[in-house]
């Protein structure tokens, strides 16, 4: 029994070194190609979304004017669409980029942000859904309310009704979200990230964990979304493989938080040291601080 034991220790020791080295290989992927990354977002959140792509080496762009979609998408190297204060206008422009970045391949990246808290704001997440999101990231709440949806005849996403509603807050864990995030990702064809003190990702069939962050990081708004604007970051550098990006993303942005966190003296001063921290990352303290590995075989 010891023998199991250790060889299964060791045997995780060696997942999570392997998801240390892939974290380094993304973010130094991000650094060198700095992505351009377009933002769909909310107005609380631009800011702290803007300043992460920037400290992780991407370039951010807050381009959301529907006259503009036409000319700036197409050259976008990947988009991120997150709904929290939703408006008619702005559902245009988020239909419009997301069609152009899958007409030319781009990935993009939705945030169901409070998705059930409206008729309105669920129908236009299951519309976005329709167009084929490369990554979807939430909260526990708002991919288990997202995930009610089912296929109807028309083999169109239709909501059942159930509501989750706190505000952006979720009221669930992310081991409650399990299923319904694989049942999400099965029928989406997207990848599915959900957000909490364990961050879960999975591709419908393998699912992993990522435990790094602190708690002070649920006291700063935007930090989910500005964790979905990284995420479109490390799926442009790494395209071919958005389960991985998506993984590697959460993971670093959670340890850009511990490494703040450690001269941080309340929310405020975390959020500077946070962002100061994922500038300077660097490959030893990655190697020795991301904590990914497999919550199913």
């Amino acid at each position: 029994m010891e023998e199991k034991q250790r060889a299964a220790e060791e045997g995780g020791e060696e997942e999570r070194k392997g998801w240390a080295r892939k974290a380094w290989e993304s973010i130094r992927a991000v650094r060198e190609r700095s992505p351009l990354v377009q933002c769909i977002t909310n107005f609380v959140s631009m800011d702290l979304m803007a300043n992460t792509l920037l400290a992780g080496g991407a370039s951010p762009a807050m381009v959301h004017c529907l006259q503009e979609i036409p000319d700036f998408t197409p050259h976008a190297d990947s988009l991120c669409i997150n709904i929290g204060t939703l408006s008619p206008d702005w559902v245009l422009s988020m239909k419009a980029s997301a069609s152009l970045a899958a007409e030319k391949g781009r990935p993009w990246v939705l945030d169901p942000v409070a998705v059930s808290a409206s008729d309105f704001r669920m129908t236009v997440c299951l519309d976005l859904v329709q167009l084929r999101p490369t990554v979807i990231r939430g909260n526990a709440s708002e991919i288990m309310a997202l995930s009610s949806a089912s296929l109807g005849p028309n083999k169109d996403f239709q909501w059942a009704g159930e509501s989750l509603f706190k505000g952006v807050d979720s009221s669930h864990g992310t081991m409650d979200a399990v299923e319904a995030a694989r049942s999400l990702a099965q029928r989406s064809g997207a990848i599915v990230a959900v957000s909490g003190a364990v961050d879960v990702i999975t591709d419908g069939q393998r699912v992993v964990g990522v435990c790094n962050g602190v708690a002070m990081m649920q006291r700063i708004t935007a930090t989910g979304c500005a964790v979905t604007a990284l995420i479109a970051a490390f799926v442009a550098a790494n395209p071919s493989n958005p389960f991985e990006a998506t993984a590697c993303s959460l993971s670093i942005f959670g340890v850009a938080g511990e490494l703040g966190m450690d001269m941080a003296k309340g929310p405020a001063s975390l959020r500077m040291h946070m962002i100061d921290s994922l500038h300077g990352l660097d490959e030893p303290t990655l190697l020795s601080r991301v904590n990914i590995t497999s919550l199913s075989g």
